[in-house]
């Protein structure tokens, strides 16, 4: 049964609210109150509900509970066909006239949804509706898709009625009588130069849309030379129309070359293509795809242009899943010790939006509850630049990948190995600059020192450092300097790689120099596995550890010489290290 479920989770209603809460569909075959209990804390705004969806154990009945018009009713449509019974949808528009005004088809954007709800109380009312285009067809050949969306439904359609639905790609002002709907069918090009103000290339684009009357929501996607996929102005032009952005490598641009109005020998020398703003435009709108508005410069606030743009209109709606490709991300993720109730949202949700898990093997196992259909990329141990090379490589492609770390990916893990490759720049491929523009970010994950102290007491209650005893990357000297240091310092210290099977020795030096600083009834807290069900912790005395008692699951915290022990009455013992509050006035 296991190998048949893609994801296990112990708690449900945590489970629903997490889904509800990231936009997820959910569809539950249960009781609608269990449904309704689990995202009851996640009702907020309607108009950014996910789909919500009940079905009867016995396949009697489909009901949408939320999100009605962001899919639910034409999901609870889809459920009811295959099991043959009638949706129980109870949205009053759906029930008459049998769609959901807005909820377009893909591609098309619904630019005034505040008035539908007006609309369709006109039209509850005994209202009749016409439909209009650019040039005034009532049913024109373009966007068949979308008409075919509307003459299917039961609206009752009426020449010159007052009512009116029009579909057009120029901006119109749209009321409570007037639903304006805008294909999303153009392709804005950009180009600037490195380190362009992104005010000016979103002033640019702005304008060029208003002169051109092009309405925003018309733009499916922002496109550019690979080149720029990290250019911030890029994509605060794609955040401002709301759009993503896609990129292409020179060679595809280059095949644009007789379809541009303003080839540049200049540009071509620079990044091999004679045009970027034009050539990313028509390269997205297709080999049927017009040029629109050809390159347009900007002024610049010193009057001196930094950025270029253009314009392509394509004959039907774009996909921009199927164009280009978008900038890589690398997600750092720290997922803690290893149990679920220790891993942070963020780095939950990052694993969810990964499109590709790169870790440790073990790493990847202990996340498996999260596992949704990701690409699963494991290593064995001691391959971490392998790796991360690969989740580098993986990323440059524009995939979304995660690389998973245990505990915290800053401390003794894969954030500072990230950041070196970036710096050595030794990628494979001709362009030594490819990883730099994958977007990268970290989440942080509770540490082993963190977990070991909290299970214990308090222990890092004053200064403490962290100290790891591998000697694979750093001399043994400079390892044993830092010991003496911090046992001259009276620091509390977390010693992290105590041991493995080539490394017995380090550890029992580490205690020879510790007891010439503090006294050999130090406790010393000895935590393995921590978050999992083999979790041990154990506190034993300086002069008594014992490296045989310990492996490279276990992380050893040494108290100062001012660490207490506790023995509570019920005989828990708890250690803590105080700050002085007994002594402060």
């Amino acid at each position: 049964m296991k190998s048949e479920v893609d994801v296990f989770f112990n708690d449900a209603m945590e489970h629903l609210s997490n889904l509800f809460s990231d936009g997820v569909a959910i569809i539950g075959v249960c009781a609608s109150a269990v449904l309704i209990r689990g995202v009851a804390n996640c009702l907020k705004n309607k108009l950014n509900e996910p789909p919500l969806i009940a079905v009867a154990e016995d396949g009697s009945a489909v009901v949408p509970l939320l999100g009605g018009h962001h899919g639910a009713n034409d999901l609870a449509r889809k459920i009811a066909d295959f099991l043959e019974i009638t949706p129980a949808i109870t949205t009053a528009g759906d029930l008459r006239f049998g769609i959901a005004l807005d909820e377009p088809p893909e591609g098309f954007v619904l630019a005034n949804p505040e008035n539908v709800k007006e609309f369709t109380a006109s039209l509850l009312e005994g209202g009749s509706v016409a439909i209009s285009s650019e040039n005034n067809a009532v049913a024109p050949v373009c966007m068949p898709g979308f008409y075919r969306w509307l003459q299917e439904s039961k609206l009752p359609f009426l020449e010159n009625a007052k009512l009116r639905i029009s579909l057009a790609s120029k901006q119109i002002s749209g009321s409570t009588e007037h639903l304006v709907f805008h294909p999303q069918n153009y392709a804005v090009g950009v180009g600037c130069e490195r380190g362009t103000e992104p005010e000016e290339l979103i002033s640019l684009v702005r304008n060029t849309l208003q002169e051109n009357l092009i309405a925003p929501e018309s733009v499916a996607l922002v496109v550019s030379l690979d080149l720029k996929a990290d250019e911030q102005a890029v994509h605060a032009v794609a955040e401002r129309l709301n759009c993503p952005a896609r990129f292409f490598d020179a060679d595809s641009l280059e095949a644009q070359t007789s379809r541009l109005q303003n080839p540049s020998e200049i540009v071509f020398q620079e990044v091999g293509c004679h045009g970027v703003a034009e050539g990313s435009a028509l390269a997205a709108t297709g080999d049927s795809g017009i040029l629109r508005v050809p390159k347009v410069k900007s002024n610049g606030s010193s009057g001196v242009g930094r950025a270029t743009c253009a314009i392509a209109k394509a004959t039907e709606c774009l996909n921009p899943e199927t164009i280009g490709r978008p900038q890589g991300t690398l997600f750092i993720v720290g997922t803690g010790p290893g149990s679920p109730q220790w891993r942070l949202p963020e780095s939950e949700k990052m694993l969810r939006k990964a499109t590709d898990w790169v870790g440790y093997g073990l790493y990847l196992d202990l996340i498996s509850d999260l596992h949704n259909g990701q690409e699963l990329h494991p290593f064995n141990l001691g391959q971490e630049e392998i790796r991360v090379r690969h989740a580098l490589k993986l990323a440059a492609q524009g995939k979304t990948v995660a690389l998973v770390s245990s505990g915290d990916p800053g401390i003794y893990a894969m954030s500072t190995l990230v950041f070196e490759l970036l710096e050595r720049g030794e990628q494979e491929g001709s362009d030594p600059l490819e990883w730099q523009r994958v977007r990268v970010e970290a989440a942080p994950g509770i540490s082993a020192l963190q977990a070991a102290n909290a299970r214990i007491g308090a222990p890092m209650g004053h200064d403490f450092c962290t100290i790891s005893l591998s000697d694979l990357l750093t001399p043994w000297e400079t390892i044993e300097r830092r010991i003496k240091t911090a046992a001259e310092g009276d620091f509390v210290i977390a010693f992290y790689n105590p041991v493995s099977r080539r490394r017995t020795t380090q550890l029992a030096q580490a205690r020879e120099i510790l007891l010439q600083h503090r006294p050999s009834g130090t406790s010393v807290i000895l935590a393995r596995n921590l978050g999992r069900v083999e979790e041990k912790v154990q506190v034993i005395t300086l002069e008594n550890l014992d490296p045989t008692q310990v492996d490279m699951l276990t992380v050893v915290l040494v108290g100062s010489s001012q660490t207490r022990r506790l023995q509570l009455l019920n005989g828990e013992v708890k250690v803590y290290t105080p700050r002085g509050y007994a002594n402060k006035q």
